[in-house]
């Protein structure tokens, strides 16, 4: 058990069936409108012909966040915060608010909708802020692939070699890193990102 962050393919993102994100695929639509936005639906992106998707982006979030959150509380304001990991569905549009939409899920009562251009900036400032070795956190685009490195003895043998602040708190580099991922696969595929 525990929690997935996931990407949401073409057909569930829009469907109306049971499991399906079509209610707030329609009022995200609805609400980028009322901003005078395009209401540019995920998967009209670069990955749109391939399904809006491009593979499927899939990590686990098991390790304890008290430390990361307490991290990022002492450097981001609370804007910045919501805009990198107090979402429930990120976006590969541009949102300078999140959106709340009245659609509970298995965790919330309510949808949060954040931009996946905005999580971007905050996760690469924090990258660097924790020194993060993205050059040796593996991003082939496998299933699980930064959580098993995370929790085998690629991070543990990383930080021997390249010591540094994110070294000192490995789950705290591990929610750093797997968030800026989720903001860099959902620009790249097009998609949303949701937890499951």
């Amino acid at each position: 058990m525990g929690v997935y962050l996931v990407s949401i393919g073409e057909r569930e993102w829009f469907s109306e069936e049971e499991g399906g994100y079509g209610a707030v695929a329609a009022a995200l639509g609805d609400e980028l409108r009322r901003r005078g936005l395009p209401p540019r639906a995920p998967g009209s992106g670069p990955a749109a012909g391939r399904g809006g998707g491009g593979g499927r982006f899939e990590e686990k979030a098991a390790p304890p966040m008290a430390g990361f959150d307490a991290f990022c509380r002492d450097r981001l304001t609370e804007a910045e915060r919501d805009a990198f990991y107090g979402w429930t569905v990120l976006v590969p549009v541009s949102l300078t608010d999140p959106v709340v939409l009245p659609f509970g899920s298995a965790y919330t009562d309510e949808t949060v909708v954040a931009g996946a251009p905005q999580a971007l900036a905050v996760g690469e400032r924090l990258a660097t802020l924790l020194g993060l070795p993205l050059d040796a956190i593996p991003e082939t685009g496998a299933n699980l692939e930064l959580s098993r490195w995370f929790t085998a003895d690629g991070a543990r043998a990383t930080a021997a070699a390249r010591p540094g602040p994110w070294a000192d708190d490995l789950d705290t580099a591990f929610y750093a890193a797997l968030y800026l991922r989720a903001a860099r696969y959902a620009l790249r595929h097009g998609c949303p990102i949701t937890y499951c």
